[in-house]
């Protein structure tokens, strides 16, 4: 027997049918082998190499290509950015079913895609980012910087903060290879321009008037001719999404409130509200603060030796003479100060306390002088060399507790409704956990009472569902399938919602029967509608054979208006109707450009463009036109860039595994 198998697997044939399935593993499982087969990432992108743009993308020349990965964790980290963004941005409006759905993740995805071809770009086009760049990049972001200027410790201590921390190597590279993936699009993007003959034409348009002769029709009759069961029916089929019932649903809940509004607040007795001012007595006092005038002999933080040597001489000098019996510092001030916004003044500045207002070794020297009259100096700061003269002391003043009680007893209320809240809320949450599908033992619980809302839908919410929050929640999948209890909902502070959904009924088409009068009235009102069309088509098109619409207008004592300058963008008649006359082409000489705009239900007007009026450029403020001509060139280079981006990729090989999403 064995005999007669090995007899069967050789020869020609064998072989043949061996090779045959030698095949696709060389394609396929040789390369599962070498890779792993990894499923962590969303998406690969592959690029020929850059000394063989055509190389084709099979086996084994694929494997010089090179690759680029979007991985899971990416784009979670991505997906979770966006969502605190639009959150953060859309408030209550933020719809996390619409968030959550396919094509909002592809659109995310797809963004990544694109860093990664830019990455692989980069790399092929040999970008190199040099340390010196890095460290300009870092330094010049506004968060990093203190006054103006880079700050390690706060640089180290944001980096710190983050969660997860991140060192500061490792922000460097992140940093390193942001720049390198976005050198080239921002080179693509700078390299744009809008020309002047450009900026004029578009000005002209933007800036062009319209002189308009608009006929407005009658409503037409209604037809006469009935609805047969054939016309109802066909009306029906073809417009199936507008007769439906929709969706809706049924809410049970709690109602967790303790803010304004929700019942006599208790009143803090006495103690509790002194303890709380002898505990923030400090905000209420206003901090002691100077008076001081001073002498500035300017010279640069990087002036040379002799410079800064000459300045603090002089400096001293005016400091010896103003500690003189007798010396009048305001004549000082006004002869040598180099301070323009004080000198006039006698070097007087503004009460100020010691809170940073004023540079260190200056707001120093004048909180150490003790008494009125000190003089000191010289001081050196970053704009020179200064004399101080303290001319007053605004000592700390508080407040007693009988002026803020009324504050305290306001603010002690407002946190003890805070406080109720979270622990009426936190009580519900207990309960809740035990039985996440019913409301009946958190509220034996805490002795809030089950209530229920009419049924509802998206459309036509009332009561609690009115909140967008509340709204949202009913509807999602989670509630409406899993009928479990919602987390807490905020209405208002210290005031929220529970909720169970308890009847969830799905959109649903409306019988023929139940509609038959709806639709039947929906079909004449479409012949009433196409009659009045026909009716304004035949007067457009008397008016194109060159017979004149004011003429027309008046034989058939039609509303007629005459609309000089009609300007772009203007709701005139209708927002609709500017948009339509500035959509015909410019009427040839000694003609018109006609027209029709719809008004209303079977109600239209035919238009008849007399003149068009290019915009006067002269007009147009030249610091505004600037601008614009800016945006327009930034929007150029991005619509570029993005083009240069779509270029590329079609010549990448994109896989995207949407199942993982």
């Amino acid at each position: 027997m064995l005999q007669k198998l090995r007899d069967k697997t050789t020869g020609w044939i064998a072989t043949l049918i061996l090779g045959l399935l030698i095949i696709p593993f060389a394609f396929v499982g040789v390369n599962e082998y070498m890779t792993g087969g990894n499923a962590d990432e969303v998406a690969t992108i592959k690029a020929p190499p850059s000394w063989w743009k055509s190389a084709p993308a099979w086996w084994p020349v694929s494997l010089a290509w090179q690759h680029e990965e979007v991985t899971i964790d990416e784009f979670r980290t991505r997906l979770e950015q966006v969502r605190q963004q639009q959150r953060q941005a859309q408030g209550d409006d933020f719809d996390v079913r619409a968030f959550e759905s396919k094509e909002n993740k592809l659109a995310i995805l797809q963004q990544l895609i694109d860093q990664k071809v830019l990455a692989l770009v980069a790399t092929q086009e040999g970008v190199v980012v040099g340390d010196a760049a890095v460290r300009d990049s870092i330094a010049s972001v506004p968060a990093f910087q203190v006054d103006g200027k880079f700050n390690n410790e706060r640089y180290q201590m944001l980096l710190a903060s983050q969660v997860p921390a991140i060192q500061p190597l490792a922000f460097q590279e992140q940093e390193r290879e942001r720049l390198k993936i976005s050198t080239i699009p921002e080179g693509i993007a700078s390299s744009d321009f809008v020309t002047q003959g450009e900026m004029d034409r578009l000005l002209k348009l933007m800036l062009q008037t319209r002189d308009v002769t608009l006929a407005v029709l009658p409503p037409a009759t209604a037809a006469d001719a009935p609805v047969s069961d054939k016309d109802i029916t066909a009306w029906y089929e073809s417009h199936a999404s507008e007769y439906v019932r929709p969706e809706t649903v049924q809410l049970e809940y709690l109602d967790i409130n303790t803010g304004a509004g929700a019942g006599q607040a208790v009143v803090a007795d006495e103690a509790t509200l002194r303890k709380r001012y002898e505990t923030e007595k400090a905000r209420f006092a206003s901090p002691e603060q100077r008076v001081v005038s001073h002498i500035l002999i300017a010279a640069p933080a990087d002036a040379d030796a002799a410079t800064l040597k000459k300045a603090e001489d002089k400096a001293r000098s005016l400091a010896d003479q103003a500690r003189q019996s007798g010396a009048d510092f305001a004549a000082l001030a006004k002869a040598n100060s180099e301070d323009p916004g004080s000198k006039d003044n006698g070097g007087e500045l503004p009460p100020f306390a010691k809170d940073g207002s004023m540079v260190k070794p200056f707001e120093d020297a004048a909180f150490a002088m003790q008494n009125v009259g000190d003089i000191s100096g010289p001081v050196k700061s970053d704009f020179g060399y200064h004399v101080l003269k303290l001319d007053a002391i605004h000592a700390s003043a508080g407040k007693s507790f009988e002026e803020v009680r009324d504050e305290l007893a306001r603010e002690q209320a407002e946190a003890d409704a805070e406080h109720a809240h979270n622990d009426l809320a936190g009580r519900v949450v207990n309960e809740v956990l035990k039985n996440p599908t019913s409301l009946a033992s958190a509220a034996k619980a805490t002795g809030l009472q089950v209530q229920r809302t009419e049924p509802f839908s998206r459309n036509a919410p009332s009561g609690i569902a009115a909140t967008p929050a509340v709204l949202r929640a009913a509807f999602s999948d989670a509630l409406v399938q899993d009928g479990t209890v919602s987390d807490p909902i905020e209405i208002s502070p210290n005031h929220s919602v529970v909720i169970r959904v308890v009847k969830h009924t799905p959109e649903q088409a409306l019988p023929l029967a139940q509609v038959r009068d709806a639709v039947s009235a929906a079909v004449r009102a479409d012949r009433q509608d196409k009659a009045a069309e026909k009716a304004a088509d035949a007067l457009m098109a008397r008016v194109q054979k060159g017979e004149s619409l004011k003429t027309l207008a008046e034989a058939q004592q039609l509303q007629l208006s005459e609309m000089p300058t009609v300007q772009r963008g203007m709701p005139m008649p209708t927002a609709e109707a500017n948009a339509a006359i500035f959509a015909v082409q410019r009427p040839a000489e000694g003609k018109v450009s006609t027209g029709k705009i719809k008004l209303g239900p079977a109600t239209y007007a035919v238009f008849a463009v007399n003149k068009v009026s290019d915009g006067d450029l002269a007009q147009f403020p030249e610091a505004q036109r600037q601008g614009m001509q800016q945006q327009l060139a930034q929007l150029k280079g991005n619509t570029a860039t993005q083009a240069f981006v779509d270029s590329t990729r079609k010549q990448y090989k994109v896989t995207v595994m949407e199942d993982r999403l």
